[in-house]
């Protein structure tokens, strides 16, 4: 309750156990004895839960271990003719998917996203647990992108670059230092004075379109751990798994 007060609506999902008389049909919890709810921020998808009158239920907007999609461009690109709709109110905001938390005995933090880990602790007084090891790439995850390889482009992916391979694009972040830049196809950088919000904003779009540019592979740069740092490696790390 602490938690759903300090930051719904917002980038915050909470995985809990269900009632014995929850109606929420096993398809939309994977037939997990867990539900997962979130109240976004966002005017739009408001608006529609409000007229729908009820929770919506709704997967990913992209294929299942792609990159996550950031624009309505995107969203086309993985599922055109596989829907009927798409709501387009610009470019997402916080770019990197919510924070999930699992709220069992203790808080475990399933996945890092736009809620940092230090504003949640914050609010809980004490540190958030790890999931088992186990839980991390499991065939049945008990949260979204928690599977070892996710939000992977189909250009192989090497992290930490401090030089650049003949072919290679790079994906910079802060001034950019590193070695051999010439040698770089494409080059983009998630933020040039090195802030995190900025980075997470642009990363999905980013590897999209490097993605794009027929790159032997793409070279990223190390980004700090701190803050949103934490989501934007959890996710490079999941996608240089590949696929």
């Amino acid at each position: 309750m602490r938690l759903a007060e300090a930051f719904w609506p917002g980038p915050l999902t909470l995985v809990l156990p269900k009632a014995l008389s929850c109606p929420v049909a096993e398809l939309a919890t994977a037939g997990l004895d867990t539900v997962a709810i979130r109240i976004p921020a966002h005017k739009v998808a408001r608006d529609i839960i409000k007229a729908f009158g009820g929770a919506v239920v709704a997967p990913s907007a992209n294929l299942s271990g792609h990159v996550s999609p950031t624009t309505a461009e995107h969203v086309n690109g993985d599922l055109a003719g596989r829907i009927d709709m798409i709501v387009d109110d610009g470019p997402v905001e916080v770019g990197v998917e919510s924070t999930i938390v699992g709220c069992f005995s203790d808080p475990v933090l399933l996945r890092p996203g736009g809620l940092t880990r230090a504003e949640i602790e914050r609010v809980l007084g004490h540190p958030l647990q790890s999931p088992p090891p186990d839980a991390e790439g499991d065939t049945q995850p008990i949260a979204p992108g928690m599977l070892a390889s996710h939000y992977a482009p189909r250009t192989p992916v090497r992290l930490n670059a401090s030089d650049v391979h003949v072919g290679e694009a790079l994906l910079a972040f802060g001034p950019v230092k590193v070695g051999r830049r010439e040698c770089a196809s494409v080059e983009m950088n998630l933020s040039e004075r090195g802030d995190l919000a900025e980075a997470a904003a642009n990363l999905f779009g980013y590897l999209r379109t490097l993605d794009t540019r027929n790159a032997d592979a793409i070279a990223v740069m190390p980004i700090p751990e701190d803050g949103l740092g934490e989501a934007i490696n959890d996710r490079l790390r999941r996608a240089a798994v590949g696929r």
